[in-house]
């Protein structure tokens, strides 16, 4: 069985809403890094919070191990919380979101 692409765990995790904002965590641009391991579908996934304080956090984690872990190829996944650099919307959303959001550059 092949590993998935990148851009497969990222579309994956499109789904995956943060409860708080409720907009998805690749839009609000949560996720630091993707990684794939092309020899045995393991994933690695860095991934930060609108806030260090969110009670909700387990909940996202567990939303975005499982998001990947549906993608075909995928044996496992293991979901890091990173916060540096920190989480700022202005930069790290998508023009939607930051719309959205009420942000206007």
């Amino acid at each position: 069985m092949n590993a998935p692409s990148q851009a497969q765990i990222i579309e994956a995790l499109r789904p995956v809403i943060d409860p708080e904002m409720n907009l998805s965590i690749v839009d609000l641009g949560l996720l630091r890094s993707v990684e794939v391991e092309p020899d045995d579908g393991n994933v690695q996934i860095d991934l930060t919070l609108t806030s260090p304080m969110c009670p909700l956090a387990p909940e996202i984690i567990t939303a975005t191990r499982n998001a990947a872990m549906g993608v075909a190829g995928v044996r496992s996944c293991f979901v890091d919380l990173v916060w540096s650099p920190p989480w700022d919307p202005r930069t790290d959303a998508t023009e939607d979101v930051r719309a959205e959001l009420g942000i206007w550059d």
